[in-house]
């Protein structure tokens, strides 16, 4: 060809192969990247979550199986999530001696030490109302709340967590589960704050999971603004001010925008929540074989990397692991 448009710029050269289009490639996932949340109960059998299918509520004796799959995996870290047996207005079960993150911790270090444990801190599956902080009348009080969320983070460090992750998007969380960290000695604990959690509707597979839905109102007086995006960065900000080692966008995949932005403007690593909403919407279509699950996971997993997400909590780690594993085109 000659004519005076033509160049010698031929971008297809560099996808004509599986070999080539792997040489080049720009965004690198990995099972590295990854952190598998678990759903862990007191005790009796492990029971389905009907809106997260592959997904379980765990009792604690019967988690060696599941941590020792997620380490043969090359699954670096897990973060628990507790279902409590009972709860009361100040969720006590949260920060109990033998609740039942602590004892999932203690117990998932004993068979795997060096996996990496983190542990959410949020009162909300422990509390009878399903607020994520202590109420009086109405109102979500902040302040008073602070102390018990400290109070559990140390709690679950005393249990041996590598890394406490506070969700309860109070004001200065971070500051007073730092403070409470190092006032007990914990100062190695890692905080990874849930900095840019916005309100948002892909929650509603995980209240079922956990039990969690408010008895009354909503979370937007404490959650963010779905349309926000200046405002996810002064939290952040913030987070990182009051002693977060890393920080989080929740949801992710509707927030990739604000991955993007708090990758390139702060110095800290990002982390990314692909929720359970997300998760669901993807295994209802598959199941409904309107979509390849696969193809689509792994396109939404390297979206999330893209962005600028080192960490990516996902229900879909131990399957992208395997995909990974097993050499396929990602």
């Amino acid at each position: 060809m000659t004519e005076k448009w033509f160049n010698a710029n031929r971008p297809r050269r560099l996808r004509r192969s599986k070999a080539i289009r792997r040489l080049v490639r720009e965004t690198r996932l990995s099972p590295q990247n990854l952190v598998y949340p678990i759903f862990v109960k007191d005790s009796g059998a492990k029971e389905p979550i009907a809106s997260m299918p592959g997904i379980y509520r765990l009792p604690v004796d019967q988690l060696e199986a599941e941590v020792v799959e997620v380490k043969e995996l090359g699954i670096p870290a897990v973060i628990i999530f507790g279902i409590p047996s009972k709860k009361d207005p100040y969720g006590s079960g949260a920060y109990a001696d033998y609740g039942i993150v602590q004892k999932a911790v203690s117990q998932i270090k004993h068979i795997e030490d060096d996996l990496v444990v983190m542990t959410d801190v949020c009162l909300c599956q422990y509390t009878d109302h399903g607020h994520c902080g202590i109420i009086g009348g109405n109102e979500i009080l902040n302040d008073k709340t602070l102390e018990l969320l400290a109070k559990t983070a140390v709690s679950h460090a005393e249990a041996g967590a590598d890394l406490v992750a506070p969700s309860a998007m109070m004001d200065h969380q971070v500051a007073a589960i730092r403070r409470g960290l190092d006032d007990s000695n914990f100062q190695n604990v890692a905080v990874m704050g849930y900095s840019a959690k916005y309100a948002s509707g892909f929650y509603g597979p995980f209240r079922e999971a956990a039990y969690s839905n408010p008895s009354f109102g909503d979370r937007r007086s404490y959650q963010m603004d779905p349309a926000n995006s200046r405002e996810a960065m002064k939290e952040i900000e913030i987070d990182i001010q009051e002693g977060a080692d890393i920080v989080m966008v929740k949801p992710a995949l509707a927030y990739l925008d604000i991955i993007a932005r708090a990758y390139e403007r702060f110095d800290v690593p990002i982390a990314a929540y692909n929720v359970s909403g997300e998760y669901a919407l993807v295994k209802a279509a598959s199941m409904n074989g309107w979509i390849e699950e696969k193809r689509v996971v792994l396109e939404i997993l390297n979206s999330i990397r893209r962005s600028g997400a080192e960490l990516i909590l996902t229900y879909f780690a131990k399957d992208v692991a395997r995909w990974l594993r097993d050499d396929e085109e990602v």
